[in-house]
């Protein structure tokens, strides 16, 4: 181990500079207009696989093809690690808030600035580097390898399930390691116990043919806006619960060690605020922002739209209104439970005169960690070794809905583990990543695939 280390030392820039080169493809999955480019950054990873000593695939799938690596040199009485990560990236948008070119990694105060650095491009590579520094000067590990990565995972991995039923034989591990998440704060690394599920909904409203004259009309056809408007407020309670009949029925009571341990944690509600520049907390009462953010659902407005939204005024009563809402889910709930709660709330609140349409986008179950034990402990002593201090246990708001599925299809417990810092602008302008993170997060990786091996 010490020799990967001093390798991964010596190798430093060269590997900041492969990875800016990987940064540098636009290979966003949402738009059709990259597909060429999610195609070169799946060529360019596994050619990076390759030379760090994996037999490498690219292999099709209805949309983005999947990298697929494999090293299995500590032979077949060895435990088998399945590395999970994903090559596609969010949209730029609005490009007008970066503060420098998104696909052209810029380093400022000792962060990469670029769209992919910290989800999920910087981490994946983290894996890719460790075990190029692993395996050089024929070092051999004591566990076998598999790294998946896809390039869909941004559009809700639609292709991934049947990927992984079909090729299960060769994914099966002993356990699943994925870097797609933040540590807890800077300076205190984190191993993740939850997850949120996701449900994602499109409402659209319709009252009339096309826009009216406001002063003709308006008055005596309804509005769309003002009626999607009014359904949407009618989601939640005054003190912030979600207010549709029966989406508590399923939620997850946690016990009173969960949440004390969540208690324990040293954070600081207002400096949360203050760091996004926020006026107030929101949120359902009676529940820390924490436990807001890890163990209690919510619904958001994603997006809405109506009517004239341009230069001027045009007064126009809007033919048509649009929003887009989530759902962030706990255990026990389930999407298509939650789909046929809310059709039942839009049939009771919807007005007369307004044809409502719900449209499903993607969605995911949410996940709680049953790792433990000899795992549990390997990642914690890779962690405290790499950082210098004993990692916490930390939930996660946002959504990885494959974590759920690698554990029904292939049998193996997951263990996230992520380098990331909170605050790095995931799906915002001006991602970042931190290079000292990138380069000790190689090395708390290279000690974990050894302690992974340990009988």
């Amino acid at each position: 181990m010490g020799d990967a280390l001093k390798y991964a030392t010596r190798e430093r820039a060269r590997f900041q500079s492969e990875l800016f080169d990987f940064l540098r493809i636009p290979s966003v999955s949402a738009k059709s207009e990259h597909d060429v480019d999610s195609r070169r950054a799946a060529t360019w990873l596994a050619e990076n696989l390759s030379r760090s000593g994996l037999d490498v695939e690219v292999l099709e799938t209805p949309k983005h093809p999947v990298v697929l690596g494999e090293w299995r040199g500590a032979g077949a009485d060895a435990p088998t690690v399945l590395i999970y990560g994903h090559y596609d990236v969010q949209p730029a948008d609005p490009l007008g808030e970066w503060s420098s070119p998104p696909f052209d990694p810029e380093v400022r105060d000792g962060k990469v600035f670029a769209r992919g650095s910290a989800d999920d491009k910087g981490q994946i590579f983290m894996h890719v580097k460790a075990l190029e520094a692993a395996l050089a000067d024929g070092r051999i590990l004591p566990v076998n390898i598999v790294v998946l990565a896809e390039g869909e995972e941004e559009i809700g991995s639609p292709s991934l399930v049947p990927f992984v039923e079909k090729y299960k034989q060769r994914l099966a591990a002993d356990v699943v390691v994925i870097s797609d998440s933040a540590m807890f704060q800077e300076g205190l690394p984190s191993l993740l116990f939850s997850l949120r599920g996701l449900a994602y909904f499109e409402l659209k409203a319709r009252a009339a043919k096309t826009d009216l004259h406001s002063g003709a009309y308006g008055g005596a056809i309804p509005n769309p806006g003002t009626a999607l408007a009014r359904i949407i407020a009618s989601f939640h309670e005054a003190d912030g619960r979600i207010a549709i009949k029966g989406f508590y029925d399923d939620v997850l009571e946690w016990d009173d060690q969960t949440r004390a341990q969540i208690s324990n944690l040293p954070f600081d509600e207002d400096d949360f605020r203050r760091n996004v520049e926020a006026t107030a907390l929101a949120g359902e009462s009676g529940w820390s922002v924490l436990e807001r953010l890890w163990i209690r659902p919510t619904c958001e407005v994603n997006g809405f739209l109506t009517g004239y939204t341009g230069e001027g005024a045009k007064t126009v009563l809007p033919a048509r209104a649009m929003a887009k809402v989530s759902f962030r889910l706990v255990p026990d709930q389930r999407p298509e439970r939650v789909r046929k709660l809310l059709q039942a709330h839009l049939a009771e609140v919807t007005p007369p005169g307004i044809e409502l349409e719900l449209l499903e986008h993607h969605g995911g179950l949410p996940w709680k960690s049953d790792v433990g034990g000899r795992l549990l402990e390997a990642a914690a002593t890779a962690l405290e070794e790499a950082f210098g201090t004993r990692p916490v246990l930390a939930g996660e708001g946002g959504s990885i809905p494959i974590v759920v599925e690698f554990e029904r299809i292939l049998g193996s417990p997951a263990l996230l583990v992520g380098f990331a810092l909170p605050g790095a602008n995931m799906h915002a302008p001006d991602e970042w990543f931190p290079l000292e993170h990138f380069e000790k997060g190689i090395g708390a990786l290279v000690r974990l695939y050894g302690e992974l091996g340990k009988k």
